[in-house]
């Protein structure tokens, strides 16, 4: 498969808040289904196809589209603010209408369902007693892409706000591509816990693609049991990137990190790691030598070439 979406590079300074300036927005298709990494496996992710799609401008009327029966196609327009989460049924596509369809305090819970997209939004400020920003638990084929997703890294409290992007219990055929992650304590966890091995074990497939990650304090992603491909990402201003622990393999290709303390390590000796054509600025891999692999095909951009692809291009910048 060729990510194709990467390639109009433009080049321009992230901003610190979920409303970045885009120069350019690509015309994209509410229709498309995913195209790249572990969501184009095991049937491949359509999300609600091409039903006809259903504008909506509340959180109730998200959350009626969202949750209801049979596949539909959401169009978020405008802000929607509150403190909630909305509840993501199977085959959902859930996108932004363009660069100002922003979810104010409202996260999105992808729980027990299957192919679901999510593409273009930006989350902002979403309280970890609501959930997280965006959270993926035992669901299988979901693309999340395109999104601006932020906490708030000003506060004392690291616990406040919720993960940008959690995967959790059991969830297979994830990918997510294109997304700008910033201003956040904890970005984004695969595998909730150290004690959930029996569960988690021989799943956990995720794959983190062109996402642009500012700004961070740790995980980029922090991966624990499963199965990671982790390429094209770029990272700046962060303290732990990539962490593997607890048996996760994972395959980390093409990424360049600028002040970045830890870029790519292991917990304990029991976390592993492929590395090829990294470019870890002025830190190291400290992860031992794995063996991941994937079973499907993709194009890498080269380190060099991944901040000119990504920054700019990564976040809600295209109109539906």
């Amino acid at each position: 498969m060729k990510a194709s979406i990467q390639t109009m590079a433009l080049a321009i300074s992230a901003l610190s808040t979920t409303t970045s300036a885009r120069a350019i927005f690509k015309r994209a298709d509410a229709a498309e289904a995913a195209s790249v990494g572990y969501a184009t496996q095991n049937g491949g992710t359509t999300g609600g196809g091409s039903t006809a799609a259903t504008e909506v401008t509340s959180l109730s009327a998200l959350q009626d589209c969202a949750s209801q029966d049979g596949p539909a196609v959401c169009i978020v327009s405008g802000t929607i603010s509150g403190a909630d989460t909305v509840k993501v049924t199977s085959d959902k596509t859930i996108l932004g209408a363009d660069s100002s369809a922003i979810l104010k305090g409202v996260g999105l819970t992808i729980k027990g369902v299957s192919n679901v997209i999510v593409r273009n939004l930006s989350i902002d400020k979403v309280l970890a007693d609501n959930g997280d920003a965006i959270g993926i638990n035992e669901a299988t084929n979901v693309w999340i892409d395109h999104c601006d997703v932020q906490g708030d890294f000003t506060q004392d409290d690291k616990d406040l706000y919720g993960g940008l992007c959690d995967v959790t219990h059991a969830a297979d055929w994830i990918s997510i591509t294109n997304n700008y992650f910033h201003n956040h304590w904890k970005a984004s966890l695969v595998g909730h816990s150290d004690n959930n091995g029996d569960e988690d074990t021989g799943h956990l497939t995720v794959t983190y693609a062109n996402n642009y990650f500012y700004d961070i304090n740790s995980r980029g992603p922090s991966f624990r049991f499963g199965t990671g491909h982790i390429f094209n990402n770029y990272y700046e201003k962060m303290n732990d990137a990539i962490n593997t622990r607890l048996g996760a393999q994972l395959l980390v290709e093409s990424n360049q990190f600028v002040d970045v303390e830890k870029p790519l390590y292991a917990v304990g000796d029991d976390g592993f790691a492929v590395s090829n054509d990294n470019d870890f600025g002025s830190g190291e891999n400290t992860a031992a030598a794995g063996d991941a692999s994937v079973p499907y095909e993709y194009t890498l951009l080269g380190s060099a070439a991944v901040k000119a692809a990504v920054v700019g291009t990564a976040g809600a910048t295209l109109t539906f």
